[in-house]
């Protein structure tokens, strides 16, 4: 099943934020020029230690492909320990380190502590024990969420929560930036199993972003890739100023099934493991989901960017 979209290469790309700090850049990717083309590549629901081989799978696909890498949470199932996480995921997306900006999962929390994962990363996926930052790629800003609202105690992900105060002050320093936020959970879901898909607690932080007029949210926890189409944090399409989510846990643990297409859902496959390759540039970007070897299913197309958008083009948005 293939998008009737087609793969537009834009050029560029600008960001900023509540920054990892520069001097962290031996263990992160160095910020680029903002008139750069950037790359970010990556899924959610990687490896699970008594079976890898999706993650292997996986895995040389990201060889291929240069950039930052970016994980959607579930990076390990079945480790407990700092040796475990080491060994587990270190045989597999633990190749790409030095280049990855990773997002916490619910796998991680156990002991809802993500002790092994906060040591592991060691400050390259945000302050401990908090596990949302954000940094500059080209000319996007990325933000990385902690959704495991219920982990974070202090109201989660709430308005006031601690979360969600440096969510509004982040976007607000970054009103001229192209804006990609990823995290585990998503609002938004056809999953069968509506509990496990669709997290309404992450509705406060989608009002931010679209205030923000961002882009795109990325997002994993579902096993499966599904693409909408632009709406806003009610779930109502808005092609002219609304947010895309990307669902694409195909890292390579296991597959779960969709059930029927929930509302603006343009793009769906529960049976492929693969990586969503995203290009960046100064006035938009292109989206490519790469399938493991063997598999045949694709999707791919582009968006522009909301803040870069022809002054003209957002005075209309703001009278709407």
């Amino acid at each position: 099943m293939v998008s009737s979209s087609s793969v537009a290469l834009l050029l560029g790309a600008f960001v900023g934020g509540a920054h990892l700090p520069r001097s962290q850049s031996n263990r992160s990717p160095q910020s680029d020029p903002v008139d750069a083309t950037t790359i970010l590549v990556g899924a959610g629901d990687i490896v699970g230690c008594q079976n890898p081989q999706g993650a292997l799978a996986t895995a040389r696909l990201i060889e291929k492909i240069p950039g930052t890498v970016f994980t959607l949470g579930d990076l390990v199932y079945d480790a407990a320990t700092l040796h475990q996480f080491q060994d587990c995921y270190g045989r597999s997306w633990g190749r790409f380190k030095e280049r990855t900006r990773p997002a916490v999962g619910n796998h991680e929390y156990r002991g809802r502590s993500a002790t092994p994962y906060f040591q592991y990363w060691a400050g390259q996926g945000g302050p401990p024990g908090k596990g949302y930052y954000s940094y500059e790629l080209g000319a996007w800003h990325v933000v990385v969420l902690n959704t495991n609202c219920d982990a974070l105690g202090q109201d989660g992900c709430a308005a006031g929560s601690p979360e969600e105060v440096w969510l509004r002050q982040d976007l607000s320093e970054h009103a001229t930036s192209c804006i990609v936020a990823y995290g585990h959970h998503a609002l938004f879901s056809s999953g069968i199993f509506r509990s496990h898909a669709v997290h309404p607690e992450l509705k406060r932080l989608w009002e931010d972003l679209y205030a923000a007029h961002a882009d795109l949210v990325l997002a994993g926890h579902e096993h499966s890739y599904e693409r909408f189409a632009p709406q806003d944090p009610e779930g109502r399409a808005d092609p002219q100023r609304g947010i895309r989510e990307i669902v694409a846990g195909t890292g390579g643990r296991s597959h779960y099934p969709l059930g029927r297409p929930s509302p603006n859902s343009e793009m769906r496959n529960d049976d492929t493991f693969g990586v969503l390759k995203l290009t960046l540039s100064p006035q938009g970007y292109a989206w490519e989901f790469v399938p493991e070897e063997g598999k045949s299913f694709r999707d791919a197309g582009s968006g522009a960017c909301h803040n870069r958008a022809p002054q003209e083009a957002r005075s209309s948005r703001r009278l709407n």
